[in-house]
């Protein structure tokens, strides 16, 4: 845990520990003065793993800082303190897992840094809306319906996975270039890649069990 987040900075605002009364910086997790954990602050996915927000991070330092960070709030470590204690704790270790499963995954984190920018990703229908990728969902449906066998499958999969790894590298441009309508369509069509992963999935399954 940093120093900042234990304790915060000077010019930060304060607010009274619940505990003891004292004044503590509001980006702090523990009182100042009494060492009590605090409430957790309504800050995004990416300030609470204290990382930068941007799309292109180091998926290695997003597990190093969750695992730290896990280290001072896991409910283990209050088993023995009081129940407002416990109850916090609680509260701290479910936001910091919340934001470590959205910033590992590529889409989720795009939309999540994509709703801090002021561009939140639109609803489901708008993927319906652009002719290009409806096409490409259509055409990806049609072959894995009409697959015979597991080899057939395995080659969709396979060409599924390339065009989300290619998505993934026009999002990360898109962001770079700060254009943020191009990392809206991409972060779409990766979404209809992630429901196509699912379909081949149970289409696997299906074969399976014949």
């Amino acid at each position: 845990m940093t120093e900042e987040q234990q304790k915060g900075g000077p010019a930060a605002d304060l607010a009274p520990c619940w505990s003891c009364h004292g004044s503590v910086d509001q980006r702090a997790s523990f009182c100042h003065g009494c060492g009590t954990i605090q409430p957790p602050r309504p800050v995004d996915h990416f300030s609470r793993l204290g990382l930068s927000q941007s799309f292109d991070l180091d998926t290695d330092q997003v597990e190093r800082n969750y695992f730290s960070f896990q280290r001072h709030f896991h409910p283990d470590r209050f088993a023995t303190r009081p129940a407002r204690e416990k109850q916090l704790s609680l509260q701290h270790a479910t936001d910091l897992n919340e934001a470590y499963g959205i910033l590992m995954a590529p889409l989720s984190r795009a939309e999540s840094l994509l709703a801090l920018k002021g561009a939140p990703l639109e609803d489901e229908g708008a993927a319906n809306r652009d002719p290009e990728l409806l096409m490409e969902a259509m055409e990806a449906r049609e072959a894995l319906a009409g697959a015979a066998n597991s080899e057939d499958v395995e080659a969709i999969d396979a060409q599924s996975r390339q065009a989300c790894d290619g998505c993934i590298e026009k999002i990360s441009q898109a962001f770079a270039d700060d254009d943020l309508a191009a990392a809206q369509r991409h972060c779409l069509r990766l979404r209809f890649l992630a429901k196509l992963g699912e379909e081949i999935r149970r289409r696997k399954g299906e074969l399976a069990r014949t």
